[in-house]
Parts: C-alpha cells; structure tokens; sequence
C-alpha cells in the first residue's frame, strides 16, 4: 500500500511541477511576442508588399525595354550611392579604431 501512496505523491509533484514549467513557458512567450511585434508587423507588412513589387517590377520591365537609358542612368546612380556609402562607412571604422 506505501507504494501506491508514494506513486500518488510522486505523480501529484511531477504534475503540479509540469504545471508550473508551463505557466513559466506561457510567461516567456508572452514576453517574447511583446518584444519582437514590432518586427512581426514589419515583416507582416512586407509580404503585404510583394504583390505590389510584382506589379512594379512588371512595369520597370516594359518601362527598360522601352527606353533602356533610362534604366542605366539609375544603375549608375545607385552604383555610385552604394560605392559612396561604403567608402563613408569604412572611413567611420578607420577614425574609431584609431
């Protein structure tokens, strides 16, 4: 009969013990849902988005067959703009490592 009571026992701890662990788990995701929504939504809205970046791809698209300058011209431009940002970004490093 002591066994049976000590496995009651047993089983009564391990579940209020499983009990407590998942209250503890149901805490930390609510925890951890309010500190990454801010990216969730973020990203949410970029799906929303890709239909409209289809479209836009479509019409940049025809626009280049079109007029294919046009295309090349902000190609440069954006070149350029990333060259500028990473010879500005590693200057920064240069001055904070000195």
């Amino acid at each position: 009969m002591s066994s049976k009571l000590e496995l009651q026992k047993r089983k009564a701890c391990l579940l209020s013990q499983i009990q407590q662990q998942r209250l503890d788990l149901s805490a930390s995701r609510r925890d951890w849902m309010e500190a990454t929504g801010v990216y969730d939504r973020g990203w949410n809205t970029l799906l929303n988005l890709r239909s409209w970046a289809l479209v836009g791809s479509s019409i940049m698209a025809i626009w280049s067959v079109r007029h294919p300058r046009f295309l090349v011209r902000w190609g440069r431009r954006g070149f350029g703009a990333w060259s500028a940002w990473r010879l500005v970004k590693s200057t920064l490093r240069q001055q904070q490592s000195r």
